[in-house]
């Protein structure tokens, strides 16, 4: 369940260490501290709220409370933030208590600039936060001027979200969060503005370290320090050992690649769009204090290789691990075959998807972290078919929302400070707004989201159509973005068109949902109109659509844009296309979704797994074969190595091989369809999926050319299975079992 937007009336002020922006060039200062120590007598619940800009780390009585991290989510600050909710009940000491609280910049403050002038944004300013604490339903606590803060003189010397974090051990604070702590020196902490945004409850789960990674091999750099390689992408930050004399610097550098030598890091193919600062780098001092453990608190990074290096001084790094940080949403499906790069390419999907959703869900985890909406809905049903993702999505959803401009036009990226407005979006990204909330509805049966956002889709509708000309043809956007040969990809004018088409076809569908019939019936003519325009421009009657691009025909099969007379021969041209380019990928991100889709909705099955498998350049398989620890941003593997937009491979696993087919009739999989396709090169099968109804299980394999199928499906549900033979078979709750011939 999506709960409604909660705020609260806060009887707390907004405060800081004093210090405030003035322009976009103010330095960046170090992480400040906040203590409040009170004496509690009060029995009964005990409830904290707490927002904390950018990020914040939470102490009680000398513990960190929980095991959050980088929180709160980033939102677009100066419409909305996000408080945090904690249960202290039995927490809280009959006596003195103390609440310490460390601030980070983290986007609140980026100071750090960058291509998308993010060090320029309105709401910038340093670190701030508000917080109350109720017991049995009374305010007992609230920030004010008499909390106390440590300005400048904190361990935590520097950190910014795209280069690093600073820590000299030298300066800790041993006991600064609990009682009896000699804060006589720290000054009281000032009341100021707030963010400018309304505060609303965060539902979504918190980022956590969800892993930690050894490295799987170390060997030395070639300017003296240590490699350490772990395994493959990486989102988070590196947590080290190390002993040595106090003052001595251990310098830390994250990277995808090495040189070509292999003994040096190289940031080449992700450092370029960021214009100031160390780029991914960490720093820590020793105390000198005998075996030191440390890692970073307001900064991740995206890696494979952590190169660890004694900067000044002496010091020796005893052991280095990954650690792995994400949104902790649980995860709901598997999938497993008989062909071991197919079961590795989806391991490699879940891990990239991972990598890139980190409070938001992102382009890479390196380079940028800018939420690109492109990126975000051609994978979310590759999230859904594997993660509960129903609450982030409905925060990330909130944002867009909050940055979308009273002309219903919205950005590429969000949340924004003002950039990707005139480029970077356009149909094919901004459908984010429209297509994640469908295919929430679609996987999970809640239609809180279109309920929620119905209004704002709509306006969005009516922006684009004032980017139509009067023929519905639309030419603004970006389109089937990172094809390896330009020169080859359709013109953006036919994806934004189709795209067109399809959020107006979608919007409908809300509608009608909603019981908004007349907006149903204004969309529908309306998509019947853009249908109309896009088949006389685009369509040559011969199954070819544009200039022959399979992203063309693919899109105006899955789109429902081809009349269904036509679909049977434009169907043959697509796959008559790939099979004579040996099923390599001729298209980009959005050809990556949708040709394979629309080969095997339209019984080309086998032609769509060749341009799955097959092994040359390019195509997946082929990045497989270069070593990829993650799912790549380019074919040729020249930029980003974890990016999650052609990640929908995995979903198209579940649907297809595995035979798991979303059905909009039956919602939420209130009703099951299993379609699996028993292709050739593939002997069995198994996947798993958790449906609010409970789990499903799905097990295929061929014996002495027969088809075996079991299921395991939650009481109470039925459903129809199609199997390879043509024939139907009913499907209910509990154990099943099916046989036929191949």
């Amino acid at each position: 369940m999506i709960p409604c937007e909660e705020t609260r009336s806060w009887n707390a002020n907004w405060i800081s260490a004093g210090s405030c922006h003035i322009n976009w060039q103010v330095p960046a200062l170090p992480a400040p501290y906040f203590r409040k120590e009170f004496s509690c007598s009060a029995q009964g619940e005990a409830v904290l709220y707490l927002c904390g800009l950018g990020y914040y780390e939470l102490y009680l009585n000398g513990k960190k409370v929980g095991d959050r991290v980088l929180d709160p989510v980033v939102t677009q600050y100066d419409r909305r933030t996000r408080y945090v909710k904690y249960d202290l009940s039995g927490l809280l000491k009959k006596g003195k208590n103390v609440i310490g609280v460390i601030l980070g910049d983290g986007w609140y403050n980026p100071s750090t600039a960058d291509c998308w002038h993010f060090d320029k944004v309105s709401w910038a300013d340093y670190p701030k936060l508000i917080c109350e604490l109720e017991i049995g339903g009374k305010t007992v606590l609230a920030s004010d001027d008499s909390w106390k803060c440590l300005r400048r003189e904190g361990p935590i010397t520097f950190n910014a979200l795209r280069n690093g974090e600073f820590y000299d051990a030298r300066k800790e604070l041993p006991g600064w969060s609990s009682a009896g702590f000699d804060d006589s020196a720290w000054e009281n902490a000032e009341i100021i503005p707030g963010p400018g945004g309304v505060l609303t409850l965060q539902t979504m789960p918190p980022c956590k370290v969800t892993g930690t990674v050894k490295p799987v091999r170390v060997f030395p750099a070639a300017d003296g320090g240590v490699i350490f390689d772990c395994g493959g992408a990486c989102t988070g930050w590196a947590r080290i050992r190390v002993k040595g004399e106090a003052g001595a610097v251990v310098k830390l550098r994250y990277s995808e690649l090495l040189n070509a030598d292999g003994n040096k890091i190289d940031t080449s193919n992700i450092d370029q769009l960021v214009k100031s600062g160390e780029f991914q780098t960490d720093r820590y001092t020793l105390s000198g204090k005998g075996v030191e453990e440390w890692e970073p608190r307001f900064v991740y990074h995206g890696f494979n290789f952590v190169e660890a290096t004694v900067q000044s001084g002496k010091a020796e790094i005893l052991e280095l691990e990954g650690r792995l940080v994400r949104t902790a949403f649980d995860s709901v499906g598997s999938f497993e075959c008989s062909m071991p790069e197919l079961n590795q390419l989806h391991q490699l999907t879940r891990r990239s998807f991972e990598g890139n959703f980190t409070g938001i869900p992102t382009d890479c985890p390196h380079r940028e972290k800018n939420g690109w909406t492109g990126d975000a809905q051609l994978a979310c049903e590759t999230g859904l078919f594997n993660y509960d993702l129903a609450e982030s999505y409905a925060a990330f959803m909130q944002t867009m929302a909050d940055s979308q401009r009273p002309s219903g036009q919205l950005p590429g990226i969000v949340p924004t400070g003002g950039w990707g407005f005139n480029w970077g979006s356009g149909p094919v990204w901004d459908a984010a707004f429209i297509v994640i909330p469908w295919n929430v509805y679609l996987y999970t049966g809640n239609r809180s989201l279109i309920e929620m956002n119905y209004e704002p889709m709509f306006r969005y509708i009516r922006y684009l159509g004032t980017l139509a000309d009067r023929r519905h043809i639309v030419k603004f956007g970006l389109g089937d973005w990172c094809h390896c040969d330009q020169s080859r990809m359709v013109d953006a004018c036919v994806t934004s068109t189709a795209y067109y088409f399809y959020l107006t076809t979608l919007m409908a569908k809300c509608a009608r949902l909603l019981g908004n019939r007349e907006d149903a019936d204004g969309l529908s003519a309306l998509a019947a109109g853009i249908a109309a325009a896009f088949n006389d421009a685009f369509y040559h009657g011969d199954g070819t659509y544009a200039k022959g691009e399979p992203t063309a025909g693919a899109i105006a099969l899955e789109f429902g844009l081809c009349p269904p007379v036509e679909r049977r021969k434009t169907a043959a041209q697509l796959a008559k296309h790939m099979e004579t380019r040996r099923c390599r990928a001729d298209f980009g991100i959005v050809g990556a979704k949708y040709v394979p889709r629309a080969l095997a909705n339209n019984g080309h099955f086998d032609t769509a797994f060749r341009v799955l498998t097959q092994p040359g350049y390019p195509g997946w398989m082929h990045w497989l074969d270069r070593g990829a620890g993650g799912l790549w941003e380019h074919w040729i593997g020249t930029a980003s190595r974890n990016h999650i937009m052609y990640g929908d491979i995995a979903a198209w696993m579940t649907q297809f091989l595995a035979g798991i087919v979303p059905d909009e009739k039956h919602p939420g999989f209130a009703e099951l369809s299993l379609r699996p396709f028993a292709v050739e090169g593939i002997d069995f099968v198994k996947a798993s999926y958790r449906i609010p109804a409970g789990e499903i299980k799905i097990e295929w394999k061929k014996q002495k050319g027969s088809f075996l199928l079991k299921t395991s499906l939650p009481q109470n549900l039925k459903g129809v299975a199609h199997l390879p033979d043509g024939s139907r078979r009913d499907l209910a709750g509990g154990d099943g079992g099916f046989l036929c011939p191949l």
